[in-house]
């Protein structure tokens, strides 16, 4: 019977004898492959017509026919027409009330050595129907790795429309889907209480959403999942030096600085300023209830009330612009004497500036300090010039680092990166104790030459100028002690040291 004879009796819907005489062939040459391709055509027929939640198990029973029929390679073309009538009842079956997912792993496991071709559309068809139940589907790892997101087309990083609304991509969201059920780790009990988290899977992951976000900055939410994976995979040793490289590209996003402070559970404080920093960036309304409902809980613990009803007012004012219900926790506060003796002010900027830079700080932590000296104040510009030694020295603007610096003052600066002519831009800049090594200032002690008439002096290798020696009544051979300063005279083209304090 041939190949033609069983194609002419499907087509004309007599499926039934088509099948009989494919079978007969298929016992009499098993492995002709084209008694395999009549056979595989006729049970493809079968899947269209019971690809339907109600005809699962005629559907199955075909499909294991096919698989059984152990088509080679080539054979792609049966196996993508294939990929539509599986990809349609697997999405029939997730849309039921009661998601049978022992029926979702079993069509799984049949097709796992079919041949489709890859990259293609019936592919991926079949990823977004597998996709769909991913949140309750405890196989989906399993499912994406033998998918393999490498076979993605360039279709699928575009948006879609559904009923005219805009939705993120399938690529945004199997990679979205991915990272949320590597956090969710697997279950070790049958209910799921207790779980484990595959950090060596994370890090195998974590290059590939790389890759994802340098290729699509667009995409809004990977590099939140790339930050929640980092936190996730770092043991309690490493897990910030993991985090800051990431946390730094992406300080000026709020959420970085709420993931910040996950990173602390037992340090209140920066936690606070975490907070702080987040809530200083400028951030649509809508993304901060939940950061400003869970601030509003810790300034309520400081007994802030006047802060607390800031911020709640503002969640409750961004709920109800959206007819967003309101948490029973916001609705037991709004009842309470202190809120309603509290007085709301416009907002919090000035508590958020007073603590932005402890949270800043976090971001370098794995930039040394470097102790430096104040030769120079320029208080208009908030510029100063400083010395380190005779190697490093400079200039940089310490506003919103520093409250009125001295010459002689010591410092301890993290700088970021090297000097342009000069100038240097600094990440972090405070006061070191006046008592720390230095190899800029040193103490004296010693007897003054003065030089007449011009009123400057030396001791030893130490010039005074004559502004000190006159504020000081120094004389000429009086005995001396003091701080100097290492400083570069541009005239002589040497480096020096020159006295700023007299004790």
């Amino acid at each position: 019977m041939s190949f033609k004879e069983i194609k002419e009796l499907k087509q004309a819907g007599k499926l039934d004898e088509a099948l009989q005489l494919a079978i007969q062939a298929l016992e009499t040459e098993p492995e002709n492959i084209w008694n395999k391709r009549a056979a595989a055509w006729v049970y493809y027929e079968y899947l269209k017509k019971n690809a339907q939640p109600e005809l699962y198990e005629a559907f199955k029973d075909n499909l294991i026919k096919i698989k059984d029929l152990q088509l080679p390679e080539d054979e792609k073309m049966v196996f993508d027409n294939c990929a539509w009538p599986i990809g349609r009842l697997v999405f029939a079956l997730q849309n039921q009330d009661q998601v049978d997912y022992g029926k979702i792993n079993e069509l799984f496991e049949i097709i796992r050595n079919f041949h489709f071709t890859k990259p293609s559309e019936a592919y991926s068809f079949i990823y977004k129907a597998f996709h769909k139940g991913y949140q309750n589907w405890s196989n989906y790892l399993t499912f994406a790795d033998w998918w393999n997101f490498d076979n993605l087309r360039s279709e699928d990083y575009l948006k879609e429309e559904f009923k005219g609304k805009k939705m993120m991509s399938i690529a945004e969201q199997a990679y979205i889907a991915y990272s949320k059920k590597l956090l969710e780790g697997e279950a070790l009990d049958p209910f799921g209480q207790q779980r484990v988290i595959d950090k060596e899977k994370i890090q195998s992951f974590l290059p590939k959403l790389d890759s994802l976000i340098d290729k699509h900055p667009d995409y809004q939410y990977p590099p939140y999942f790339k930050a929640k994976l980092l936190l996730a995979s770092g043991s309690d040793e490493n897990v910030l030096s993991a985090f800051i490289p990431f946390a730094k590209q992406k300080r000026n996003d709020f959420w970085v600085w709420e993931l910040m402070a996950e990173i602390f559970p037992n340090d209140k404080e920066i936690q606070f300023a975490c907070y702080c920093k987040a809530l200083s960036l400028k951030t649509p309304e809508d993304f901060l209830v939940k950061l400003r409902q869970t601030f509003s809980e810790m300034l309520i613990e400081k007994k802030m009330y006047n802060e607390a009803k800031t911020e709640i007012q503002k969640v409750i004012a961004t709920r109800e612009k959206h007819e967003w219900k309101l948490p029973n926790q916001i609705v037991q506060w709004t009842e309470q004497e202190w809120y309603k003796s509290a007085i709301a002010k416009k907002d919090n900027q000035d508590l958020y500036s007073s603590h932005i830079k402890q949270a800043e700080e976090i971001l370098f932590q794995d930039i040394p300090e470097e102790i430096i000296a104040v030769e120079f104040v320029n208080e208009n510009k908030s510029m100063l010039n400083f010395v380190k030694d005779k190697r490093k020295f400079g200039f940089f603007n310490y506003s919103g680092n520093l409250t009125k610096p001295q010459i002689g003052d010591l410092l301890k600066v993290r700088f970021n990166g090297d000097g342009q002519d000069g100038f240097y831009k600094i990440l972090s800049a405070k006061k070191a104790d006046s008592n720390v090594a230095s190899d800029a200032m040193k103490d004296f002690e010693g007897t003054i030459k003065v030089i007449s008439p011009q009123n400057f002096g030396f001791i030893e290798d130490i010039f005074v100028e004559p502004k000190i020696i006159e504020e000081s009544k120094l004389t000429d051979g009086q005995q001396v002690k003091g701080r100097a300063i290492l400083s570069f005279n541009k005239k002589k083209n040497e480096w020096g040291w020159k006295a700023i304090e007299i004790k």
